[in-house]
């Protein structure tokens, strides 16, 4: 009686054992599914952010702080296109665009004030900015206080999820860069070599009416002074480049820094060193070539350089926002190698 006791209890928990296993893996099946929709969520156009806000505070006082903040015009373009592109939805339709937005803002007039930011929140890639205020001047002065925060995680964001997506490109074979100069980043097929020299490469893709060029050159550390006025001899360098390798259709014409407009300039970190980042026009004299070009000068103290690279694009027909942002985008995923 015992044996068939122990043998029926055996039964019993061999049937829980396994109902455990299929509850087990359900809930692990269930939640990887989760998971992957999130990673299959449609994601927004490039620097485009939706901002979940009702029509009363978007048409006053916070909308315009919104759109001063965040949609103000991009430094170094010829023409003025905004720095994020925003689209706004009342709050009511908040759930329907939280799931396929990349980029998200939620402001909202209520009992709490709180500013936080939320990776993957309802997707991926996603990051979600809450401000929230018991009145305008809370929502107001939340926005003043982190607007930069804002700004700068949504950028790096953006730039990250563009350097994975170049990761799929098919990309160039890079001996040459690594022989030159040491270095590999990200640069598509579509990039052909157009001209090098000792310490000069020249890359360029075609575009519709256009194209999009990076250059990679460097010089000896001592070639600029790091206490005088750092600026100026950088613009010199890069016009003292286009005048030797970048030349117009007509004789006698070069590539140099559009005088009409002086160039932001502003002191960067790219791959742990310190680097000098140059943004603002160019144009070929005698020619009525012109656009935006981003330089970064990167002080390489190990190697005893300053290692240039260049992004320019010539495109007068189209919005330069998102070009330069490919351009900018290639350049910061630079890899410095060591020697052999």
């Amino acid at each position: 009686m015992d044996r068939t006791k122990n043998k029926w209890n055996f039964k019993i928990q061999d049937r829980i054992y396994k109902s455990l296993i299929l509850v087990l893996c359900f809930v692990i099946s269930s939640c990887s599914k989760k998971n992957d929709d999130k990673e299959s969520i449609p994601i927004d156009k490039i620097n485009t952010v939706s901002v979940i806000i009702d029509d009363q505070l978007w048409n006053g006082e916070v909308g315009d702080s919104i759109r001063n903040k965040f949609a103000s015009p991009v430094l170094g373009l010829p023409q003025e296109e905004p720095f994020f592109t925003l689209n706004q939805y009342p709050v009511k339709l908040l759930e329907g665009y939280m799931a396929n937005s990349r980029n998200i803002m939620v402001i909202k007039k209520e009992a709490k004030s709180q500013f936080r930011i939320e990776d993957n929140e309802y997707a991926k890639p996603q990051i979600v900015v809450h401000i929230s205020g018991r009145n305008v001047q809370e929502i107001l002065d939340s926005i003043q206080s982190n607007d930069s925060l804002i700004t700068r995680k949504i950028k790096n964001g953006e730039i990250k999820l563009y350097q994975a997506q170049l990761a799929k490109d098919t990309l160039q074979d890079l001996q040459l860069l690594n022989k030159k100069f040491n270095i590999r980043f990200l640069l598509p097929l579509k990039y052909k070599l157009t001209m090098k020299g000792r310490r000069f490469v020249w890359y360029k893709k075609e575009i519709t009416s256009g194209s999009l060029s990076v250059l990679i050159y460097q010089l000896p550390l001592k070639s600029i002074n790091l206490k005088t006025n750092i600026a100026n001899r950088i613009i010199k360098i890069r016009d003292s480049m286009g005048r030797k390798y970048i030349h117009g259709t007509e004789p006698r014409t070069k590539m140099v820094t559009e005088r009409a407009f002086s160039p932001y300039f502003s002191k960067t970190t790219i791959f742990g060193k310190d680097a000098f980042e140059s943004k603002g026009t160019w144009e070929v004299t005698h020619d009525n070539m012109s656009g935006p070009f981003v330089n970064y000068a990167i002080i390489d103290k190990q190697n005893n350089r300053i290692l240039f690279l260049e992004g320019f694009c010539y495109a007068p027909s189209k919005p330069k926002r998102d070009l330069m942002f490919e351009l900018e985008s290639m350049i910061k995923s630079i890899q410095f190698l060591k020697k052999k």
